[in-house]
C-alpha cells in the first residue's frame, strides 16, 4: 500500500467515526470512538496541509506556460520544494506506531554501580542534573527514595517525574552511564572511571498491571539513617516482595508506614509493567536493530568526561563539549538526537 492510499484509509476511517459519533453510540462504544478520532484529528491536519500543497505545486506548473505569470510560478515552485519533503516527513512520522507509553509520566532509579564513593558522588549529581531537566520542562519531581552516604554520594535515588510526555523525552536515558575525571579524594591527580546505572520506567495505573495481595510479602521495619528520633520508635519501613517476579521494592522516605507503602506499590507496578513491555517489546527490538539501543540497564550508552568537558553517547557517536551545561540539566541535545535517530531507524524499517 502506497503513502496515498494509506492517507485515504486515513480520511476514510475518521469520516467513518464521525457519522457513528452522530448516531446513537453510547457508553464505551462512545469513549473508544471519541479517543480514535481525536488520535488521528492531528494525521488528518497534517494530510489537508500536505495536499493543499502538492495541489499548490500542480497549479504553478500549470502556470510556468504563461509568460506572465512565470516568474512567480517558479519562485512558488522553489519554496515547495522546500516544504514539500518537509511535509511528507511530519506525516510519515505521525502514522509511525506509538508507543503507548510515551504520553506517560515516569519513574526515574539512579544506583551507582562500579567506582566506590565516585560512583556514589556522581550519582547523585546525576540525579540533581535530571531535576534540573525536570524543572526546565515544567515537570513536577517528585522524591521517592533517597540513600545518602557519608561523603555525600548516593546510595539509590528513585524519583516520580509527572508531567506532558516525560517517558517519551526520558525513555533512551536508561542504561549505564560512565564518569571520567579525577575524584576529590584523590591525591595524586589520576582520572578514575566509574559507572551508575539509569533506570526510566513509564508510570503504571492499576489497570495495567494486576498485582494480588496474595503473590506479595509485606516486611515493615524501623527506618535508618536521618529522621531523628522517629526512626527509633516507629517501623514506618515497608519491603513489598512480589513473590512471582522476585521483585523487592524497599521504602522509608516517609513517616508514614501507609505513604511508604502506597509509594512502594507505585514502584512495584512500574517495575512490572516495564517488565511486561520489555517481554512484548523484545522481538520487535530485535528486528529494527536500532542504533539508539534497547536501554537496558547492562549497556554502557554514555561517558561523561570532566577533563575534557565532553558528554558523548556511544549509541549515536554523539559527543558535546559542554559537560557543565549537560550537568544543569541540559540534556535536550542528546535526548532530541536520540529520539531523530529512533525515529529514522523506524521509517527505514517501515518503508
Amino acid at each position: 500500500m502506497n503513502l496515498d492510499q494509506k492517507l485515504d484509509r486515513i480520511l476514510s476511517r475518521a469520516e467513518e467515526l464521525r457519522f457513528m459519533l452522530s448516531g446513537n453510540l453510547n457508553g464505551e462504544a462512545f469513549v473508544k470512538a471519541s479517543r480514535e478520532l481525536a488520535e488521528l484529528a492531528p494525521i488528518e491536519a497534517r494530510i489537508a496541509e500536505l495536499r493543499d500543497a502538492e495541489r499548490s505545486r500542480r497549479e504553478a506548473e500549470q502556470l510556468l506556460a504563461d509568460p506572465e505569470m512565470k516568474g512567480l510560478a517558479e519562485a512558488e515552485l522553489e519554496n515547495l520544494r522546500q516544504k514539500l519533503p518537509a511535509l511528507e516527513l511530519s506525516l510519515r512520522l505521525a502514522l509511525l506506531p506509538k508507543d503507548e507509553a510515551d504520553d506517560r509520566s515516569a519513574i526515574l532509579e539512579i544506583r551507582p554501580a562500579a567506582g566506590g564513593d565516585e560512583a556514589g558522588l556522581f550519582a547523585a549529581e546525576l540525579f540533581t542534573a535530571y531535576q534540573k531537566y525536570a524543572g526546565l520542562h515544567g515537570w513536577r519531581f517528585e522524591v521517592l527514595e533517597y540513600g545518602e552516604s557519608e561523603l555525600g554520594g548516593l546510595k539509590e535515588g528513585i524519583a516520580e517525574i509527572t508531567g506532558k510526555s516525560v517517558f517519551a523525552k526520558l525513555k533512551f536515558e536508561s542504561g549505564v552511564h560512565r564518569v571520567q575525571r579525577v575524584p576529590a579524594t584523590e591525591t595524586q591527580g589520576r582520572i578514575h572511571t566509574s559507572t551508575v546505572t539509569v533506570a526510566v520506567l513509564p508510570e503504571a495505573e492499576e489497570v495495567d498491571v494486576e498485582v494480588n495481595e496474595s503473590d506479595l510479602r509485606i516486611d515493615v521495619y524501623r527506618a535508618s539513617g536521618a529522621g531523628g528520633q522517629h526512626v527509633n520508635k516507629t517501623e514506618s519501613a515497608v519491603r513489598i516482595t512480589h513473590l512471582p517476579s522476585g521483585i523487592v521494592v524497599a521504602m522509608q522516605e516517609e513517616r508514614s508506614q501507609h505513604k511508604n507503602r502506597a509509594k512502594a506499590m507505585k514502584i512495584l507496578r512500574a517495575r512490572l509493567y516495564e517488565q511486561q513491555r520489555s517481554s512484548l517489546h523484545a522481538t520487535r527490538a530485535a528486528d529494527r536493530k536500532s542504533q539508539v539501543g534497547t536501554g537496558d540497564r547492562s549497556e554502557r550508552i554514555r561517558t561523561y568526561n570532566f577533563p575534557q568537558g565532553r558528554v558523548t553517547d556511544h549509541r549515536i557517536g554523539l559527543t558535546l563539549h559542554k559537560i557543565d551545561r549537560v550537568m544543569l540539566g541540559e540534556f535536550d541535545d542528546v535526548i532530541d538526537a536520540l529520539i531523530a535517530e529512533d525515529q529514522a531507524a523506524r521509517l527505514a524499517a517501515d518503508s
